[in-house]
């Protein structure tokens, strides 16, 4: 699988006015200080109203009659499309604390997607699922992923959790039957859904065009399945949940096989580093910009 991915210093990462812009692309590292920028969390009860309405409730019924909750928002009507009439889409993966069976907890965070003018600059699919509550055979939790070992990173599995199984049957369902662009199918998560996204892109290399994990981790042994896959990660130095190294390991691990990932540091930023991932706006111009190579399909 090879991947185009259009770069630019700028695009890609912050850099210092000392930081020449070679040793910018090749250390494709930042460290960010957002101060003020961040305020705090705004406790709901229920996601925004906006993102309800944008975000249409549907349930997916798999192969072996498991069941998925999830919601999706088309592109505004009004959207245009690539010439052949087909739009990118998107998964995003949501974490551990939106897990549920209300199909609506897993919009928490997502405002910046449900934004009008996020959705006149980047026309797309946006697929979101919720991962149940409860737990499995072997009495763990129901995550997107093998349950962690505390202080370890995971190691990845020979078959997908069943939550992770529905949403690999969910999306190849979108792309049978809605006018999606194949060559342009993404994937990003926060927390649990960092992991989920990385998971996936081991699972499903030939599939997805782009990924940005956020604040998660995975198995850095994997990676080679994936080394062409254009990647952004983003995480808070300061993360107390989900250690820095856990994404820090992944980009190493790519790089020494050859890959060019991006990594964003937040300085000072604890877990919640997807509150300012998602309002990068380089982030989302450098996604929707790249490309799946589909000559060998």
């Amino acid at each position: 699988m090879k991947c185009h991915q259009k770069r630019n210093a700028a695009l890609a990462v912050r850099r210092s006015p000392s930081m020449r812009p070679w040793q910018a692309l090749t250390r494709c590292t930042v460290l960010a200080t957002l101060g003020a920028a961040l305020s705090p969390a705004i406790s709901r009860a229920q996601p925004a109203p906006e993102l309800l309405e944008a975000f249409e409730a549907k349930t997916f019924t798999g192969d072996s009659d498991g069941t998925l909750l999830y919601r999706i928002m088309p592109p505004a009507k009004d959207a245009a499309a690539s010439p052949d009439g087909k739009f990118p889409l998107l998964l995003f993966l949501h974490g551990y604390g939106e897990r549920g069976t209300d199909n609506t907890r897993q919009l928490y965070h997502l405002d910046p997607l449900g934004d009008a003018k996020w959705r006149e600059r980047y026309p797309a699919y946006v697929v979101v699922p919720q991962c149940p509550t409860g737990k499995n055979a072997e009495g763990q939790e129901i995550t997107w992923t093998a349950r962690l070992a505390p202080g370890q990173p995971p190691k990845l599995q020979s078959e997908p959790t069943p939550p992770m199984a529905l949403v690999m049957q969910l999306v190849d369902t979108l792309l049978e039957e809605l006018p999606v662009d194949r060559t342009r199918v993404y994937v990003s998560g926060l927390s649990m859904g960092g992991y989920g996204t990385w998971d996936l892109a081991a699972r499903r290399p030939e599939q997805f065009a782009a990924i940005a994990p956020i604040c998660g981790g995975g198995d850095a042994a994997s990676v080679t399945r994936f080394v062409d896959m254009p990647t952004w990660v983003f995480h808070g130095d300061a993360d107390g949940t989900v250690p820095p190294a856990r994404s820090r390991e992944m980009v190493a691990a790519l790089r020494a096989a050859g890959g060019r990932p991006i990594l964003t540091e937040y300085a000072g930023v604890g877990h919640d580093s997807w509150r300012p991932a998602l309002r990068e706006q380089l982030l989302w111009d450098w996604m929707f910009a790249q490309h799946r190579d589909a000559s060998g399909e």
